[in-house]
């Protein structure tokens, strides 16, 4: 066994470890006796809208995605591109942050039109960075409609509006072709984490809640920033242990915090498996690609 296949393993063993660590910390401090009852007396008509608002979410995540491939002038269809991205987001539910469906979608796609790894790289990381962005854009949204937080609200607003020049400068250097779509692209972007927070919203909807909304939302966003860390394996665990301390800090129900962490996870998770089915028949994902273009030179405009 190479070092590296040795090293690999060891990371694997070692976020199953972390993985395993979280949820038995969840499971001390949490009753699953008063979890079976909450989902038991679950409205089933609001996970059904849960599960719809992730859907919305992750087409429009894969419509802005493919945006930024035609940025290096990879032209595939809407529809071979969202099946490609739900199988991406199935090998994201056993390999850490993200990482395995995005290694998988830089794999198939070089290997499938010969277009240099490192550009399908650089656009899935600009499409990642703009998914950040909107999450941190609404995160400063709530804190400044939670004074609880005792944040003064220049402070995030600062943070956020540096940090989003400093993007646009970025982009502008190393993806400019994209950068002319700024706003559309990031509107997008938007749009997918207003929905996720729909998502949110229809889980404590399910469970009867009707206290206020914000600081579950609040734990939501925290939740997703440290989900896209390797730490654990696809995020399961992570969620639970903001979830858990969050309601501590906000004086709630810690039983419902880490319910709507847990469900949500089984509504990504639910979805996430529509993509096995192109594993077993990848004969499925079509053949609608355009012939590939020559590519650029490194020095070149991508």
């Amino acid at each position: 066994m190479t070092k590296q296949k040795l090293w690999s393993l060891t990371k694997l063993f070692i976020k199953i470890g972390v993985t395993a660590l979280s949820l038995y910390l969840v499971f001390s401090r949490v009753s699953i006796k008063d979890l079976e009852e909450a989902v038991t007396t679950s409205d089933p008509i609001f996970f059904l809208l849960a599960f719809i608002s992730f859907g919305i979410s992750q087409v429009i995540t894969s419509r802005r995605l493919n945006g930024f491939f035609r940025g290096i002038d990879l032209r595939i269809t809407e529809w071979y591109n969202f099946k490609l991205y739900l199988l991406g987001m199935f090998y994201n539910l056993f390999l850490p942050g993200g990482i395995g469906g995005d290694g998988y979608k830089i794999f198939f796609l070089r290997k499938k039109f010969g277009i240099k790894g490192r550009r399908i790289l650089k656009a899935i990381f600009f499409d990642r960075l703009s998914g950040l962005w909107a999450l941190c854009l609404i995160t400063v949204g709530l804190i400044i409609f939670m004074p609880q937080l005792n944040i003064p609200n220049w402070m995030p607003i600062t943070a956020i509006s540096l940090g989003t020049v400093v993007y646009f400068i970025v982009m502008k250097k190393v993806f400019p072709r994209y950068s002319k779509t700024f706003f559309m692209t990031h509107f997008r972007a938007i749009c997918v984490q207003s929905f996720q927070l729909i998502s949110a919203i229809c889980l404590l909807y399910a469970l009867h809640f009707d206290g206020k909304f914000s600081p579950y939302l609040f734990m939501f966003l925290a939740s997703s920033l440290v989900a896209i860390f390797p730490f654990t394996v696809g995020g399961l665990g992570a969620r639970e242990v903001v979830f858990l301390y969050g309601a501590e800090v906000f004086n709630l129900d810690p039983h419902l915090a880490v319910l709507i962490s847990l469900l949500y996870y089984f509504v990504a998770a639910f979805m996430s498996i529509t993509g096995s089915y192109f594993i077993f028949h990848p004969q499925a994902l079509g053949e609608k690609e355009l012939p590939r273009k020559e590519e650029k030179e490194d020095g070149e405009e991508d």
